[in-house]
């Protein structure tokens, strides 16, 4: 019996140590959060032209509060970047997925793209007009056949990344 409990509990233990060390990491760690990104350069000088990242297909994004650090997709539209976050109309999205919810409370946020760090601010996207671009350009680049209808259902939500001082 006692080998049985141990055995069982040595998965459990290494889990909580692999989430442990995430939360510590340097950035994300695959499809693992991680904790706040401290390598790289910190971006400084005048807004970019955000079409730089159209064929980058995935960077690392921190929330400031709670300082946690994930891997997502990027998209540009008319030289600004957008983040998607998708199954936000799903009880086990939103229980999953807190850092939409964590974005519209404090944007701040730390955006890396090619080992540079981007200070940015995370804003909501509501605008209708804004919203197609945005949706037609993850359809191009992530989800063929995807369509507005995402949007309306409440299960995609889209980020502009702003500058700091703009949020």
């Amino acid at each position: 019996m006692r080998v049985l409990k141990w055995m069982a509990s040595v998965p459990i233990v290494l889990i909580a140590a692999v989430f442990g060390i995430t939360r510590t990491a340097d950035g994300p760690i695959g499809p693992l959060a991680g904790g706040p990104m401290k390598s790289g350069e910190l971006y400084a000088g005048v807004e970019p032209d955000w079409s730089f990242v159209r064929d980058v297909r995935e960077v690392e994004l921190q929330s400031i509060d709670p300082a946690r650090s994930r891997t997502t997709w990027i998209l540009d539209v008319d030289g600004r970047a957008f983040i998607p976050c998708g199954y936000m109309d799903s009880t086990c999205g939103r229980l999953w997925k807190q850092w939409p919810i964590e974005a519209q409370r404090d944007g701040r946020a730390v955006l890396r793209v090619n080992g540079v760090r981007y200070e940015r601010h995370m804003v909501r996207v509501r605008d209708p007009a804004l919203l197609a671009a945005v949706v037609a350009e993850l359809a191009r680049k992530y989800v063929p056949g995807l369509t507005p209808a995402a949007i309306e259902s409440d299960s995609l939500w889209i980020f502009e990344l702003l500058p700091r001082s703009e949020g």
